[in-house]
């Protein structure tokens, strides 16, 4: 049975892996566009990103219920906020592979919109764009990396083997958490300049 329990575990890590892979390279051919897509495509597209600052935001409070949950012993409601908070993530990855697909990128500080960051535009935000780039880097960066630590967190969990699950949400609960956070906070420095 434990040799057979390995195997499973084993192929549960080979199926996650090939997920992350799976999920990266599908959001890099989509982001740089190297599907041609249609010229015209439906207006609810502009939407997506707010949209996905509102699933991102849920998610931080459902994780933060969550971490209260599991602190009071409701291990029941601690699954149902994280399973919850991993649809709704889910959901993000999906608003969020189709929006940089149609929508055109965004340049932070291109006030009038044109694609091309003036003098005067790069000046206008140059103190604070260091810290946009850093915060939209570390939170590409701990979205691919939290990936399938919170994949294998939720096998663990589902799969009660207990001391697993908090020795590595140790490490995955922070990173998706400040991920959620971030995505927050990206959208709000970078709405401004949205040309939709």
């Amino acid at each position: 049975m434990l040799a057979l329990n390995k195997y499973s575990e084993k192929g549960v890590k080979l199926t996650i892996y090939i997920t992350t892979i799976a999920v990266c390279a599908l959001v890099v051919i989509l982001n740089q566009k190297w599907i041609p897509h249609p010229d015209t495509f439906p207006s609810f597209i502009y939407k997506l990103p707010m949209v996905n600052a509102f699933l991102n935001g849920t998610c931080t409070i459902l994780l933060l219920a969550s971490l209260w949950a599991i602190k009071n012993k409701n291990i029941q409601l601690h699954k149902k906020l994280n399973l919850t908070a991993f649809i709704f993530s889910t959901v993000f990855l999906l608003c969020y592979v189709t929006a940089h697909y149609f929508i055109p990128d965004t340049k932070y500080g291109d006030v009038d919109h044109d694609g091309i960051m003036s003098a005067a535009e790069s000046a206008a935000v140059s103190g604070i764009k260091p810290v946009y780039v850093i915060i939209l880097l570390t939170h590409i960066f701990f979205a691919v990396a939290v990936l399938p630590m919170t994949l294998m967190s939720f096998y663990y969990g589902l799969t009660d083997q207990r001391e697993k699950h908090k020795k590595l949400t140790r490490f995955s609960y922070p990173i998706w958490l400040y991920v959620t956070v971030t995505g927050v906070v990206v959208y709000l420095m970078v709405s401004p300049f949205y040309n939709y």
